[in-house]
């Protein structure tokens, strides 16, 4: 038994019937209740076909747009670029400027590591801050570790400053 339902948007054959489980009745005729429908055909083929060749064109042009897009945007800065310095013309389109020294650390044509500078730079830092010996012997000016300096200046006091005097409270 096919019928026309009003709330459905698409033009085919909606057919009704009563959902049991065994199929048809006895009599050969699909069963109807009037809350039950379904579809006759779920899909349309060949709308997704209509769909799918679509995409395929406007994807095709949207690869023809940008390769046209590309060389129009190469053909420009051609003739829009100063032209190059006779100096950098004499010398090749394969010569590659590396910077007057010095060079910024991690850039190609540094060799050293950064982190491995500043690594060394600490170490050595800390055994020169760490170590025994004279600046100036003539004069009597000697160098010795942070850690024994600022105990002395803890016992005996800065050189030719005077003491704070105690807080009243």
């Amino acid at each position: 038994m096919s019928t026309t339902d009003p709330h459905n948007s698409s033009s085919g054959p909606v057919v009704s019937g009563h959902a049991t489980p065994l199929g048809p009745t006895a009599h050969g005729e699909l069963p109807h209740h009037d809350t039950v429908s379904y579809e006759a055909r779920d899909v349309q083929v060949r709308s997704i076909y209509w769909y799918l060749i679509a995409l395929t064109i406007s994807v095709a042009a949207s690869f023809f747009l940008c390769i046209y897009i590309l060389r129009y945007t190469e053909r420009f800065v051609e003739h829009h670029d100063p032209p190059m310095m006779p100096a950098r013309a004499a010398m090749g389109p394969d010569y590659r400027v590396m910077p007057p020294e010095p060079r910024l650390q991690g850039v190609p044509g540094h060799q050293r590591d950064p982190q491995q500078d500043h690594r060394d730079k600490v170490r050595a830092d800390n055994e020169a801050n760490e170590k025994y010996g004279w600046v100036d012997q003539n004069a009597g000016i000697a160098q010795i570790p942070v850690k024994e300096a600022m105990r002395i200046i803890a016992q005996k006091g800065l050189p030719g400053a005077t003491p704070a005097a105690p807080e009243k409270k």
